[in-house]
């Protein structure tokens, strides 16, 4: 006789802690994550597809830049917009990915940073899922170290020349508009504190020498796109540059937002594998027993609960201090940290409970496993957030 397994947050009250708007922000992202992305995802991932038809969607949601005011966004709370990228990634982490590429990266750059001549071409559209924008700082030699940035930009009469190149673009294919960060000569401080300044651009992609070739063979994120960009001689009206960034700040800036998504999404990720874990081991039975009743899988399972919980109440706690303009760099770096780690080690123990069938896609472990990978990688590997928060914690910089 086989039964049923409860829902996780039957066992954990998480709703209560949660506003009525809150909640529904929650709940429109599930519904979409379940029935938009999940019948498809495993699909997707096997054939390498990126469902574009649902940017679309997920701008009709109010998902695109929906922690930003004002030019077509929602202007939601943080916390709300933790609990959409949670159920998002619960789907698939590109997913996840896409939103806080499009919203917390290329949009937040153009929000924070951008004119106001800037914020009205490009802000509405992307709000809206017409529009699709990436973020260009990584570098192929760079990695972890964008102060080594090699991409440069010079200026050339009334025009910007860009030259150089990134790697790891998310949507860089797929998106209307890139910002750029590039390194300007700049020894009389007029575009900043003189000698090289790092200075955003937005590039519309389809400005002659900009080439985005989508990167293949990724064993992880199969479902989203990240691109090796070449800039040769790109050139941009004197216009195109963000007057409000100058030097790491500004794309430091727009990193943390990013990271901020990833401390709820990739709790999202580790509900998915628990609750995979959770159903078969009622559902499963090996020597005239659900395996749910054997002491070595309960315990397997509580510990993945309590991880869960944990990750989620630190994600919460970081939104209350978000909401409040209270977060610091380092709370973040806790919570990416966190909540990565924590959801990969989920993924490998809900494997195990699901035995030889938790390496098929009969299951979401396994994708779910390679994806954070990948999410473990961006937005600063786990030794450069210890290294944070080792700087935090002693005052000496490791670096």
């Amino acid at each position: 006789m086989t039964a049923t397994a409860p829902r996780i947050d039957q066992v954990f009250d998480l709703d209560a802690l949660l506003t009525e708007d809150e909640r529904e922000w929650q709940q429109r992202a599930r519904t979409i994550a379940q029935e938009r992305i999940a019948p498809i995802i495993e699909d997707d991932f096997e054939n390498k597809h990126f469902r574009r038809e649902l940017v679309k969607v997920m701008g009709d949601a109010g998902f695109l830049g929906m922690h930003l005011k004002g030019y077509g966004c929602a202007g939601a709370g943080a916390v709300a917009y933790g609990l959409v990228c949670l159920e998002l990634e619960a789907a698939d982490s590109g997913w996840r990915t896409f939103v806080s590429v499009q919203g917390s990266l290329a949009m937040s750059a153009i929000h924070k940073y951008g004119s106001e001549e800037q914020k009205q071409r490009w802000l509405p559209g992307m709000a809206a899922g017409d529009l699709i924008g990436c973020f260009a700082l990584t570098e192929p030699q760079g990695g972890s170290d964008p102060a080594a940035m090699t991409t440069v930009a010079r200026r050339d009469g009334d025009e910007w020349v860009i030259d150089g190149a990134k790697r790891w673009i998310g949507l860089a294919s797929l998106a209307d508009v890139a910002v750029v960060w590039a390194r300007v000569d700049d020894p009389s401080g007029a575009y900043g504190e003189g000698g090289s300044a790092v200075r955003g651009f937005l590039v519309p992609t389809s400005t002659p020498g900009f080439t985005a070739t989508p990167i293949d063979g990724k064993l992880s994120m199969r479902a989203s796109v990240q691109c090796d960009l070449d800039f040769d001689g790109v050139r941009v009206p004197a216009e195109a540059m963000l007057p409000g960034a100058s030097g790491l700040s500004g794309p430091f800036g727009c990193l943390n937002e990013a990271r901020y998504g990833i401390v709820w999404g990739a709790m999202g990720a580790a509900r998915s594998c628990l609750e995979a874990a959770l159903e078969r081991s009622v559902t499963r039975e090996v020597f005239g027993k659900p395996i749910g009743a054997n002491q070595l899988t309960q315990a397997k399972l509580a510990d993945m609960f309590v991880e869960v919980e944990k990750g989620v109440l630190l994600a919460l706690h970081l939104g209350r201090l978000k909401e409040r303009g209270a977060l610091t760099p380092a709370q973040i770096s806790v919570g990416k940290l966190n909540s990565v780690r924590e959801a990969l080690e989920i993924a490998h123990q809900a494997r195990s409970i699901l035995a030889g069938d938790g390496i098929t896609n009969a299951f979401p472990v396994m994708r779910h496993a390679a994806n954070l990978e990948s999410v473990r990688t961006y937005e600063g590997t786990d030794e450069i957030h210890q290294l944070v928060l080792g700087r935090a914690l002693t005052g000496i910089a490791a670096f």
